[in-house]
């Protein structure tokens, strides 16, 4: 029973996602460490039911140690100018080699990978070509990077094409050039500038660790553009993790809203970072995922799953959906992935200088955060623009916690006159005001 019963929670929650991703590109940055990785086989999996459930994919690869085992076999040394492969003529056939083996490895698992699944059956197109034109990045302090190359050009309408198809494309680190010539391009920067040009919905990398990782060894669940370039430049970033935060940082000041850093080493780290509320890497977002808003009429329904079941618990007073109706303009909430997980509501009493702040929640999945501090913040803000001098609550759960953010208890006759008369003796509720 326990495990049908989060299995229907864990279904329900994923619902919002798999609507709103339905129909939009990701572009996924496949490291040649994750493809390595004896997990590899459950990424393309996913990636399979990603497809499945209406997601256009462009999956972009990298070798970077397939190269390098290359080389060690035959005995070349790798030569790097500020971190970017110099790509000789003694290297770029085998960079052309493990780039190939990789593309048809890549294919073959996602060929098999609706084996032993309702889907299968079904058929999945896998889409590579000449999408990528590149050209050398030529001469930079002296050093002559040979064929290591940069994008030229991006064949925009074609990737498009195969994708409204419901094929999934699948891209090389090396791409050809006008004159005939085959250049390394580094993938992470690939990936970077496929998803600016196709107006992506997210940019997706691996990593081996679950995200960025802080100096106390926590995952950052979330970082905006301006923390990402101070990792950056304090050099906090490992290595593993570095390639892939300024790439995310360039995509996300181009356009592309999320960016997601996930593990390639634990299985389902993909399906959870999009399908569940918290997800389970870093994601980069031009702007928090949570926001405080004020409400609208199409939000009775978020803010009546939010406050019914601490109505059922006696810690909120009930409220009806038609007085939701009449009153939704005092409401303020705080939204997550479209999804409501905190609201608060204002009722002014201007000729008494006073103003209620009511009906108080936070999603219980989110209460471990400052959450109603930030919403006591913006209640104080309107509070003082509409030049009131005092807020105060009626409360019968949360005594402490007001008192902590500076309440202090006030008498039933301190109350403005018209809410004096509402007052309900039988909740007996603690009367608390703060000046603001």
């Amino acid at each position: 029973m326990v495990r049908s019963t989060e299995l229907v929670k864990g279904f329900r929650q994923s619902t919002p996602y798999v609507n709103s991703h339905r129909d939009k590109t990701m572009v996924i940055s496949l490291s040649g460490e994750a493809i390595s990785h004896e997990n590899f086989p459950n990424i393309v999996s996913d990636i399979a039911l990603l497809h499945s459930l209406g997601v256009k994919l462009v999956l972009v690869f990298g070798v970077r140690p397939q190269i390098e085992q290359s080389l060690q076999q035959h005995a070349i040394d790798a030569n790097y100018h500020k971190q970017i492969r110099v790509t000789d003529s003694a290297t770029l056939p085998l960079v052309m080699q493990a780039a190939g083996q990789s593309q048809l490895a890549i294919t073959a698992h996602l060929s098999m990978s609706l084996n032993n699944t309702p889907m299968a059956g079904n058929e999945l197109n896998i889409v590579s070509g000449n999408f990528v034109i590149a050209q050398p990045l030529g001469v930079e302090d002296g050093v002559d990077y040979q064929s290591s190359g940069r994008v030229r050009r991006i064949d925009v309408q074609g990737i498009n094409r195969a994708l409204d198809q419901g094929s999934i494309v699948l891209i090389s680190p090396v791409a050809g050039s006008v004159t005939g010539e085959c250049f390394n391009l580094v993938s992470e920067d690939l990936a970077t500038k496929i998803a600016i040009k196709l107006g992506a919905a997210k940019l997706i990398g691996f990593s081996p660790e679950q995200g960025y990782v802080d100096d106390s060894g926590a995952v950052v669940s979330e970082l905006i553009p301006q923390q990402v370039e101070n990792i950056l430049k304090q050099g906090k970033a490992l290595n593993s993790n570095r390639r892939f935060l300024e790439a995310a940082l360039l995509a996300c000041r181009k356009g592309v809203q999320r960016s997601h850093l996930i593990s390639y080493a634990e299985d389902g780290a993909l399906i959870q970072e999009l399908f569940s509320r918290d997800g389970i890497g870093t994601q980069i977002v031009t702007e928090s995922a949570e926001q405080i808003r004020k409400a609208t009429i199409d939000d009775i329904g978020g803010i009546l799953d939010l406050i019914i079941p601490l109505e059922s618990e006696g810690i909120l007073v009930r409220r009806s959906r038609e007085q939701l109706e009449q009153e939704i303009e005092k409401f303020t909430i705080i939204i997550k992935d479209d999804i409501i997980i905190g609201c608060v509501a204002l009722y002014p009493y201007p000729e008494d200088d006073m103003a209620e702040m009511a009906c108080l929640a936070i999603h219980s999945e989110y209460r471990d955060g400052n959450r109603g501090a930030h919403l006591l913040t913006h209640m104080k803000h309107q509070t003082q623009c509409l030049d009131i001098a005092q807020l105060f609550i009626l409360t019968t759960h949360s005594l402490h916690w007001f008192r902590e953010q500076g309440f202090s208890e006030i008498e039933i006759a301190d109350l403005p006159i018209k809410k004096r008369d509402l007052y309900n003796f039988q909740r007996n509720s603690k009367i608390l005001a703060l000046d603001v």
